[in-house]
This record gives C-alpha cells, sequence and structure tokens, in this order.
C-alpha cells in the first residue's frame, strides 16, 4: 500500500515538476503575452480555492475519495490533451483554468486518502510523501536538461507523458470507504463549526505563506547581490533535501508530540529563518538557515495534515484537506504573493521581515486553540 502510494505522490509532482518551471515558456510560445500569463495563473488559483473544496466535499458525500482521485486524474490527463488544439488567449485560457482545477485537487484528495490509512495505523504519512519531493527535484532538474536547445511544444509532451504515468498511479491509489452523508452542507458545517481547527488551519496557513517572497523574489535577491546560480540553485536543493530528511523521520516524533507544537516550531522557524534572509545575503548565513526550510514548509505541512485527520470525522476528511489546501496554497498564498511584490519593490530584502511577522501572526492564533481546548475540558 505505501508503494502504491509512494507512486502517486511521485507521479504528481514529477508533472508539477514540469509546470512550474517551464509552463510559462510554453505559453509565451503560443503567443500569450507576460501579462496575459499573469492573468491566466492567478484566475486559476482563485478557481482552485473555490471549486477544489467543492469537488471534495461531493467525494465525501458518496464515501468514495479514491473514485473522485480517478475521476480527477483523467480529467486532468484529457483537458491538457486539448491544448494541442487550442489557439489563441480565450481557448488557452478557458483550458488552463479547467486543467489546473482538476490536477491541482488531485493533491488534497490524496493526502485524504492517504491521512485515513494513517489513522488505520498502516501508512506513515512522511515516507510515502517524500517521493513528491524527490521526483519534484528530479523532474526540474532533469526536464531543464531534456527540454535545453528543444521546440517549446516538447514541453506539452513532457507533460502529457507525465499525466500519462500519474493516471495509472491513480488506478493504484487504495480503496478508501467513509459513512457519506446525504446532505449537501454537512460535511462544510461540521469544519466551519469546530473554532479549534478553524483557528489551526489560519495559523498553518499564514505559516505557509510566509515563503511568498521567498518563493518569489531570493533568487532575483540573491543574484543582484551576487550570488552565482549554481549557488543559488544548491540553496534551493538544501532546502528541499532538508523537507525531504524531515518527512523520512517525522512520523515518530509527531503523534509523540503533537501537531500544535509541531506548527509552533514551524513558526518559530520561519521567524529566525526570515529575519536572517532580511538581514545578510553572506553565503554563510544562508547556509545555516536553509535547512530550517524542513521545519517552515515540513513540519507545517505535517502538523496541518495530522491536525485535520484528528479534528474531524473521517467521512468530512477530503473536505477538511482540500479546504486547507485552498486556503493555504490558495487564498492566503495568493495575497501574500500580491503583497510581497510591492514589498521587495520598495524595500529589496528588507521584505523578508514582512514575512518573519506573518510567522509571528501564525504562531499568535495558536494561543487561542489551548485556551479553548482548556475551557472546554
Amino acid at each position: 500500500m505505501a508503494l502504491r502510494i509512494s507512486l502517486f505522490y511521485g507521479a504528481i509532482f514529477a508533472v508539477i515538476g514540469i509546470l512550474m518551471p517551464f509552463w510559462p515558456v510554453w505559453l509565451q510560445s503560443r503567443g500569450i503575452t507576460a501579462t496575459e500569463i499573469g492573468l491566466i495563473l492567478a484566475v486559476a488559483t482563485w478557481s482552485r480555492a473555490i471549486i477544489n473544496p467543492l469537488l471534495a466535499q461531493r467525494a465525501d458525500r458518496h464515501g468514495r475519495p479514491d473514485l473522485m482521485i480517478l475521476f480527477l486524474g483523467w480529467g486532468a490527463f484529457l483537458t491538457h490533451i486539448l491544448f494541442f488544439f487550442s489557439e489563441g488567449f480565450w481557448s488557452l485560457f478557458a483550458i488552463s483554468v479547467i486543467s489546473s482545477i482538476l490536477l491541482f485537487a488531485l493533491m488534497p484528495m490524496a493526502d485524504a486518502v492517504t491521512m485515513l490509512k494513517v489513522r488505520e495505523g498502516t501508512i506513515d504519512y512522511g515516507k510515502v510523501r517524500l517521493w513528491g519531493s524527490l521526483t519534484f527535484i528530479a523532474a526540474a532538474l532533469g526536464g531543464g536538461f531534456l527540454l535545453r536547445g528543444q521546440p517549446a511544444d516538447y514541453i506539452l509532451w513532457l507533460v502529457i507523458g507525465l499525466l500519462v504515468l500519474t493516471v495509472a498511479s491513480c488506478h493504484l491509489i487504495p480503496r478508501a470507504e467513509t459513512p457519506g452523508t446525504k446532505s449537501f452542507i454537512e460535511p462544510l458545517l461540521n469544519i466551519l463549526r469546530n473554532k479549534r481547527l478553524i483557528l489551526f488551519m489560519m495559523s498553518a496557513s499564514l505559516i505557509q505563506a510566509s515563503h511568498a517572497v521567498y518563493y518569489g523574489f531570493s533568487t532575483l535577491h540573491w543574484r543582484a547581490n551576487g550570488l552565482d546560480e549554481i549557488t543559488i540553485g544548491a540553496l534551493w536543493a538544501e532546502g528541499v533535501v532538508a523537507e525531504i530528511i524531515l518527512f523520512a523521520v517525522a512520523g515518530k516524533y509527531i503523534d509523540r508530540i503533537g501537531p500544535v507544537i509541531f506548527l509552533t516550531i514551524g513558526g518559530l522557524a520561519g521567524l529566525i529563518r526570515w529575519s536572517v534572509l532580511g538581514m545578510t545575503t553572506d553565503i554563510a548565513g544562508l547556509i545555516a538557515v536553509q535547512g530550517f526550510h524542513a521545519f517552515t514548509f515540513g513540519a507545517t505541512h505535517l502538523a496541518a495534515l495530522y491536525y485535520i485527520a484528528k479534528a474531524v470525522p473521517a467521512g468530512f476528511a477530503a473536505t477538511a484537506q482540500s479546504l486547507y489546501s485552498s486556503f493555504a496554497v490558495g487564498t492566503t498564498m495568493a495575497f501574500a504573493m500580491l503583497a510581497s511584490g510591492w514589498l521587495y519593490e520598495l524595500y529589496a530584502g528588507a521584505a523578508f521581515f514582512a514575512m518573519a511577522g506573518m510567522s509571528i501572526a501564525g504562531i499568535l492564533l495558536l494561543i487561542p486553540i489551548r485556551f479553548i481546548a482548556e475551557k472546554s475540558a
């Protein structure tokens, strides 16, 4: 079972490892301007934030999230095929939004199924999820090598090939059954009434969104301060390797110390990491804190998944995971990315201090969770 789920994470993150760095290049080759590319990416992000929880809610109502994964996998594959026949901005816009919704809905759905197996004691989430991080690195680096000097159409062919593997891996996802419900609103109401869960999601979302300046502008900032591409690539790789190591070992610790403490560690790591990046571009300082990515991203991600798994009934797991994904990776990150561009333009590297402030805000939101728990005990 662990192997089958690992293959899915490996396949889907390989697709993302090509799409994130290279898809704008393909869009540009079709005559799409930078402004239009930005519009396509922005609308796709907002659409995912709205529609993906509804897809997950439908899976919870019918009690078979594994079947929804099959639907989404085939849908993502078939809609990407349509890119071969698209011409002009509006057709590319429509296909991009629909294909993005279907593709990125796969991850929270798979997380929901995986966490159901974690509840059963048959899976260690970190050990299957780390294969996604490994294939993301391999795809981004290998894709750069394979696509160098090739026509931009090779990007689409590579994405389609990896989507074939993704669809195959969707058929390997283990069967997952939950009680289901006939009520359309019950899964959402169950989650929204849980004040501690909502506060925890908000906290984790702020800590995840504190990566906005790092994701968007760290490379530009480091290049402007004299670091070469090889050094910058090594710094990024250090962060992902640290994340992989945490995923490999975290399973034995997170149940012992609890998701709230794990998330607090993620927030404190963000406070230190972003403060250092705001103060210096000295290579020794950067190396010292890049490993903190294991906590700012990895510990935060694991804490959210484990807390949600314990806080909601198994039958509402897909809706809860998708709501968190839409809020943390969608809405909150989108606002943070918009702000980060303005902050970096005004303050350059000092924009990282605002990200440290977001980490503090995330930590502070955990205080009422403890208060509510004690009050209701």
